[in-house]
This record gives structure tokens, sequence and C-alpha cells, in this order.
């Protein structure tokens, strides 16, 4: 099974990138399944009906969340309709609908999808992911179980790399936008990246516009986050193959860069 996991897409220019790359590289790559992170596919917070529907059209066949997820009224209700593809933190949000689990059907078999939040220098004061993680797997047993760990520190995400290897398929860190170069399988047999990256605009910071984000670090105002949204445009993501006992044969990164 060949398993595409696209980083966060950010806004309009995000989800154009998605739309441009997506249905050439499904076919160029044969890939099975394509989940990608949508915390911030609508305005670069949270997620709308539309805006997933488009994801959609595009070829994502399944969603993950973060801190981020519920930023947008639409999430609610989409995360309560049981059929959607779309997991959020399983350790976040107690009183908000979804689960941090689903398992989904493929042509190739099913895969157990999960999404954990890191707690370090996070605001919304999640419980521990690895305690959580330990719940989650002892309840169901499937071979290709893939988690989002969003998190914003990188040992946070290699800790739980570590805590899971063996024990799931792949652990994938996504929140910080920014894709690290450490794309690996763990000795017992777990594709592992510390981030995946972000699907968004190239020259702001981390996807949005730079002009509202640096008087932030000049000062100290905080302006509202706007996103450009035509320019350059990069699409990161990684590839991932697995066996039929659900562990990784491979993992590589697919990083792209055009016009939007």
């Amino acid at each position: 099974m060949k398993i595409l996991f696209i980083g966060d897409i950010v806004g309009k220019p995000g989800r154009a990138i998605v739309a441009q790359l997506l249905p050439d590289l499904r076919k160029e790559l044969t890939v099975d399944m394509v989940i990608a992170n949508v915390e911030n596919i609508a305005h670069g917070k949270g997620l709308t009906q539309k805006t997933w529907d488009e994801l959609r059209r595009a070829g994502v066949d399944a969603g993950t969340g973060g801190n981020h997820t519920f930023s947008k009224d639409d999430a609610r209700v989409l995360y309560a309709d049981e059929q959607q593809p779309l997991v959020r933190p399983a350790n976040a949000y107690p009183s908000e609908p979804g689960k941090g689990v689903k398992t989904i059907t493929t042509t190739k078999g099913k895969v157990r999808l999960m999404n954990f939040m890191g707690q370090s220098f996070m605001n919304d004061e999640p419980s521990s992911p690895f305690t959580a993680a330990d719940t989650l797997l002892a309840e169901t047993n499937v071979p290709v179980t893939v988690v989002d760990v969003h998190a914003e520190t990188t040992s946070e995400k290699v800790a739980m790399g570590w805590h899971l290897d063996g024990r799931v398929s792949a652990v994938l860190g996504t929140h910080t936008h920014v894709p690290t170069a450490d794309a690996r399988i763990l000795p017992g047999g777990t594709a592992y990246v510390t981030d995946v990256g972000m699907c968004g605009q190239r020259d702001g910071i981390i996807g949005v516009d730079r002009a509202a984000i640096m008087p932030r670090f000049l000062n100290g105002e905080k302006k509202t986050h706007d996103i450009i949204e035509h320019g350059p445009a990069v699409f990161n993501a990684v590839l991932m193959e697995f066996d039929d006992s659900g562990k990784a044969t491979s993992i590589s990164r697919i990083d792209r860069e055009v016009v939007v």
C-alpha cells in the first residue's frame, strides 16, 4: 500500500497547489490513499464545508486536525458526521464533536488514522498524547496505522516516534509548517518525519502574509492574519509504502514549488 501524506494546507494558495499537483501525483506515484492535515484550509484557520469539498475533489481521501480545527463553525458539523473521513486530536477538545481515530477502507485494505496534539507550548491544555495513543492502540488492531502528531516542539514529536516505533506504521509530525530532512524508517518498521511541512504561500511566514506577522516580532503589535492568494507556493508531502504486516518499506519527501 502506498500512502501520500500532505503537510498543513494553508488557505487558498495551499488548496490551489494541491488541486494543481495532486491529480497527476496520484497517477505518477500510483498512490492508494491521500491524507492531508486540513486544520488551516479556510483562510489559514479551521475548515469549512466548501474548502473541505474542494480538497476532496482534488483527490484528498482523509483529513487530520490540530489546534485550529474548530476555528470555523462548519467544522463542528463536519466532525459530527461520522461518515466524514476526518479525525481531530484525540487528547484535546473533549466537548467538541469528532474522534481522534477512524478506520478508513481503501482499495488496498483498511487504514487506521490517528491524530494527537503535543503538550509543549500549546495553549489548549491537551492531555498526554502518549497516554492517549496507548489507549487507542489497545482498542483496535489494523495493520496499517498512520499517526499525525500535531506539535510545536521537535523533541516531543521525536519522542512520540520512538514511543510508537513498531506499534504503528507511521508517525508524522505537523504544525510548524517547516519541512524537516529526517524522513526515515525507525528500527521497529515505523516511517517517521518530524514535520511534513505545508502547502501554501512560499514567501510569507509559515503561509501567512509576512506583513501581518513581522510587527509582532518587531514591536509586539498583533495584526489579523492575512494570506496572499497568488504567487509562488510550496507543496510538502511524504510518500510511504507499507507491506502486508503494516511495516514501512519506504518513506520519501515529495516537495514541489509552483506559482498559483
